[in-house]
């Protein structure tokens, strides 16, 4: 089965993509994978409590997923599955598609905000691209549901 490989964060776009992602899957009888990544820097500062910490980050991590999961079962009929990844967000990226060859697109949303689009999106469009070895659908963070749907 292809997979949808959707980046599970905080951020706004994040809903896009996973909207995205979602209804693609839906369509071509497809999943969806939501990949969280734990930035390991988060827990050098306080060596001692590193394994609590990480246990509280993946019940939050957890917690967020099984809202979208709810809302993508409910919404398009799609179960996704969750990998929790601890390390450098973009190597951690290009690692997991590597490492599961069903995993056929990464699908990002884009930000909307003067910075740019992100910093994953800026890596992975540029002189990272070639290590990813699948192709990348980039949903813009501006667009509404309807867009989204109508382009799917």
């Amino acid at each position: 089965m292809r997979k949808f490989l959707i980046i599970l964060d905080d951020t706004p776009e994040m809903l896009n993509a996973m909207r995205y992602a979602a209804i693609r899957a839906s369509k071509t009888g497809g999943g969806v994978e939501m990949l969280a990544i734990v930035d390991p820097e988060e827990f050098q500062h306080f060596l001692g409590v590193a394994d609590v910490m990480r246990a509280e980050a993946r019940e939050k991590i957890e917690a967020h997923f099984q809202i979208f999961k709810d809302r993508m079962e409910k919404r398009e009929g799609v179960t996704p599955t969750l990998a929790v990844r601890e390390g450098d967000r973009v190597d951690v990226i290009i690692q997991h598609v590597k490492s599961d060859p069903e995993i056929g697109v990464l699908v990002l949303g884009a930000g909307v905000d003067k910075a740019g689009p992100g910093p994953v999106v800026s890596a992975l469009t540029g002189r990272r691209m070639a290590e990813l070895g699948v192709p990348i659908t980039i949903v813009p963070g501006s667009m509404t549901k309807e867009q989204i749907a109508a382009t799917t």
